[in-house]
């Protein structure tokens, strides 16, 4: 099987809405065979004669054999992008890239895994379950939202996972509050070897804090992220950089398509994102007067 990414026009199988998110299915036989966990796609948007030039990269939540492979995306419609792609229709073609970026990286032996997930970005979890429950792993599950409507596969979560747990911040269901109320308890309860976690950037700076607390390793997917900053997935336009310090310590602006979305929890500096730290690698300068900097 090759890891090379595919161009491909893919046929829209269904659109459901699934709580306040759209699922689309779709037939892209090419793509299904070379996923990995933690891979997105970036799909055109508009149709051919469009002025939406900027491809909308969206995290993968399953693929089936059906039809000689499906993919299965869920996205929040919130702008004229993703309104687009909600209103397709079964056998309408949409142009799409992927398998793209870096996939979560897999325990050698069997272990216990506990999958953190928020809002859309969260359905990326459950390809990632699949593969862990083939390797023998014990898998447990969070799973996060503003309110019941925002929380995404409680059903499916329960029904393939050794636990689950389901917090909301208006107590619709599960229990209230946010993933940094209930996750030290799970992590004790479960014995957890190692923590993955998907959706927005504060619950994955919560999922890395906590995991860190208890001295276990955490990736995180930061799809939602490259989501909201993004514009082409393939690490050319440069928009979706983020400061990560490496082994040796030093800050480093990655992309978040190409060198992630999959990244250690523990390198990120969450409280920067957004910025170019002034310490970062090759970080613009900014000259005092006394050292010759204009008056």
């Amino acid at each position: 099987m090759s890891d090379t990414p595919v161009q491909t026009s893919a046929t829209v199988l269904t659109v459901r809405q699934v709580q306040d998110y759209r699922a689309m299915t779709l037939v892209a036989p090419a793509i299904a065979e070379r996923f990995r966990p933690g891979q997105f796609v970036a799909l055109a948007v508009g149709g051919e004669h469009t002025s939406r030039l900027v491809r909308r990269c969206i995290g993968v939540h399953e693929v089936k054999s059906d039809y000689g492979g499906t993919v299965e995306l869920v996205f929040a419609d919130t702008e004229p992008g993703t309104a687009w792609l909600a209103g397709r229709r079964s056998r309408d073609q949409i142009d799409l890239v992927g398998p793209l970026g870096r996939p979560f990286r897999l325990p050698r032996d069997p272990v216990t895994c506990l999958l953190v997930g928020g809002g859309p970005g969260g359905a990326a979890v459950f390809a990632l379950a699949d593969t862990l429950l083939r390797r023998g792993c014990r898998v447990h599950f969070v799973l996060a939202g503003a309110s019941a409507r925002q929380v995404f596969g409680s059903r499916m979560a329960q029904r393939i996972g050794d636990s689950s747990a389901v917090v909301t911040e208006d107590g619709s269901m599960g229990e209230r509050g946010t993933v940094r109320d209930v996750l030290p308890r799970v992590i004790e309860e479960t014995g957890a070897d190692v923590v993955y976690g998907c959706g927005p950037t504060a619950l994955l700076r919560s999922v890395t804090q906590i995991a860190g607390d208890f001295g276990l390793p955490s990736q995180v997917s930061v799809e939602e992220f490259l989501q909201r900053t993004g514009a082409c997935g393939i690490g050319v336009c440069m928009t979706c950089m983020l400061p990560v310090h490496g082994e040796d310590g030093v800050t480093r602006m990655v992309r978040a398509c190409a060198d992630g979305p999959v990244l250690r929890g523990d390198r990120v500096r969450w409280g920067d994102l957004g910025t170019i730290p002034f310490d970062a690698l090759g970080a613009p300068r900014v000259l005092s007067v006394s050292e010759g900097g204009s008056q």
